[in-house]
């Protein structure tokens, strides 16, 4: 049965009650508002429920790819975007936590790939918001591909194209009334990729820093090589010092753009087995990045030289 589209602005509370019951539907998308149950192997597409991790701070993305919304009285900001076909899950979700769609003013990316990326057009055009995004995933994503400086670049599809990017630099603050985000160098996983900070309150007053921390996995297709600093000049010493970076962040709640890299299910929600709240958190996360980049550069000193 169809609710009304006034029955849709439901707290978090009320929506988990209901995660075993019928799921209501969001009118404006004609698409259900999900449980929060996943699978054990969901797809990208897979609807879960919204949640708030912190403060102002809440989960908006599926089951497998994280999308944050971060709000306030003066407009909201959207990290990250899933796939494009996600994207009317997306605005349900945002929906169904009492909040406008179309006062989400900034779009920001992690990296430039379709399952993080390929939502961000049909979001901006639906909302009016604003895509930001570093250099050179924003160009990535208004051509919708990035180039050979991506590692996965020979394996991974376009995505639609997003339209005047916004740039910002390392070390930069995006501000949005009171919310202040800062995007930092992360990148590795991709050339473009951002990992981005901010400060959650909550309505005790007790304030956190929050880190969405880009992907560390060096993931490649069969030509690229970490460790070929001739074709790909400076490359691996960002990716070093991106590691750097995130684990000196000041860092209470690690959020990352896939939800099961930082155990997100298991620390937000009523159903929390885990600590929210993790001062070593981007340590760790770090130190487990920096570990794959070396476990990947001994297998390829292994390996046959590659064709550029």
């Amino acid at each position: 049965m169809r609710s009304s589209p006034g029955l849709l602005a439901v707290s978090i509370a009320s929506l988990l009650l209901a995660a075993c019951a019928s799921a209501p539907r969001d009118a404006a998308n004609d698409v259900a508002v999900a449980t929060t149950a996943c699978p054990a192997e969901p797809n990208w597409d897979e609807p879960t429920a919204p949640r708030r991790i912190f403060g102002d701070t809440w989960y908006v993305g599926t089951c497998a790819i994280s999308a944050i919304l971060i709000t306030s009285d003066t407009g909201h900001v959207l990290i990250d975007g899933v796939t494009d076909t996600a994207a009317p899950n997306i605005e349900a979700n945002i929906r169904a936590l009492g909040f406008d769609p179309k006062q989400v003013r900034y779009i920001l990316n992690s990296h430039e790939h379709i399952d993080h990326a390929g939502g961000i057009a049909r979001l901006a055009r639906d909302t009016g918001a604003r895509a930001v995004a570093r250099e050179p995933a924003a160009t990535a994503l208004e051509r919708g591909r990035a180039d050979r400086r991506d590692p996965q670049f020979l394996s991974v599809p376009d995505f639609p194209p997003v339209p005047d990017v916004q740039r910002i630099g390392d070390g930069e603050t995006l501000a949005l009334g009171a919310l202040k985000l800062t995007a930092h160098a992360t990148p590795g996983h991709t050339a473009g990729g951002t990992t981005w900070t901010w400060r959650s309150c909550d309505e005790t007053g007790q304030c956190r820093d929050l880190v969405y921390a880009d992907s560390l996995v060096p993931y490649t297709d069969k030509v690229y090589r970490y460790g070929d600093d001739a074709a790909h000049p400076g490359a691996l010493a960002a990716h070093r010092r991106g590691l750097d970076t995130i684990a000196a962040l000041p860092c209470e709640i690690l959020l990352t753009p896939h939800p099961g890299a930082s155990a997100m299910f298991e620390r937000i929600g009523p159903r929390a087995s885990k600590p929210l709240v993790d001062a070593g958190a981007c340590r760790a996360y770090a130190a487990e990045g920096a570990a794959k980049l070396e476990a990947r550069l001994q297998q390829e000193r292994a390996m046959p030289a590659a064709a550029h």
